[in-house]
């Protein structure tokens, strides 16, 4: 059960950060499942959004949600 749990958190992990990068290519926009995987990766990342300064260059709240994402799966292994 916890490899499941841990494999389904990864696989959201890499949506967010395919998210990240497909976000230099504001044509792929128009597709369904670029909108798709937007959606689903802007669950994690408008939070953290809110916190971050506006004036920064880049969006670092990829970065800093596949962070917590990876700590708080060891947290998960090393408690489970």
């Amino acid at each position: 059960m916890k490899g499941y749990i841990r494999f389904f958190i990864k696989i959201y992990a890499f949506l967010i950060l395919i998210d990240a990068i497909l976000s230099y290519f504001p044509e792929t926009m128009k597709h369904e499942w670029r909108r798709k995987i937007k959606k689903w990766s802007d669950i994690t990342c408008d939070p953290i959004r809110k916190y971050l300064p506006v004036t920064l260059p880049v969006d670092l709240s990829p970065v800093i949600a596949v962070f917590f994402i990876f700590v708080f799966i060891e947290v998960f292994t090393y408690l489970w």
